[in-house]
């Protein structure tokens, strides 16, 4: 896309969504990074679902390394990879207490010596808490960065090297949650509802679905019939 057409992809999402946030629920900057590491192979509404309760009872780390390993698990048994969550989240927790001082830093290079944090959760933190204009390149922006041809790259990290390079200030701090929600929800994996795409006619995916397709079993609509 041309610098035009990139500025103008994101207008448009933002014009559909001004303000766009994670879709996930948490109550300070320690929250926020179990509930990140947390969704790794797992949907935001199932981790909401698992941490709304122990969010109540967990704002600290001290109180996660209190509640323990086990006790967590009672708490996120619903989620994917759930042991090895529960191990990594009191892991990180202890880290927290002995260096940093019960707090969450607010730099990458830190962030990613936390037990289960990797580059796209410490984006995520950084973006969202910290304020920071960082991409954090997951399953959906990789899809819509390369499908769109916004940002192409064979791995994560090239797309978020694009990304970092084409988005215009403006937008800047947004862009990871418009990407996100446009490939949640419009951009999706098995068919892309192009028809109702407010970017569509920038995108350059070859193989576009104009037209909502007739769900199965179902007939079509009467002035559609023969």
């Amino acid at each position: 896309m041309t610098r035009d057409e990139v500025f103008e992809f994101f207008r448009l999402l933002a014009e559909d969504n001004p303000d766009p946030e994670t879709e996930l629920e948490y109550g300070n900057a320690f929250q926020l990074v179990v509930a990140v590491a947390l969704s790794a192979q797992s949907t935001d509404v199932g981790v909401n679902k698992a941490t709304r309760a122990l969010f109540r009872e967990v704002q600290t780390p001290q109180q996660m390394i209190e509640l323990g390993e086990e006790g967590l698990k009672e708490h996120i048994k619903t989620i994917g990879l759930f042991n090895t969550k529960a191990k990594n989240v009191i892991a990180l927790s202890q880290l927290l207490v002995d260096e940093f001082g019960g707090e969450v830093p607010d730099n990458r290079e830190d962030l990613v010596r936390l037990p289960g944090v990797g580059r796209k959760t410490a984006n995520v933190v950084l973006n969202c808490w910290f304020g920071q204009e960082t991409f954090a390149v997951d399953t959906h922006i990789f899809r819509v960065g390369n499908r769109t041809k916004l940002a192409t790259g064979r791995t994560p990290e090239q797309v978020e090297a694009k990304l970092e390079k084409i988005v215009p200030g403006p937008f800047r701090l947004g862009a990871h949650h418009w990407l996100i929600l446009h490939g949640r929800y419009t951009c999706k994996a098995r068919v892309p509802e192009c028809w109702r795409c407010p970017v569509v006619h920038l995108c350059r995916y070859r193989h576009k679905v104009l037209e909502k397709p007739v769900g199965k079993g179902k007939r079509p609509p009467a002035a559609n019939r023969a």
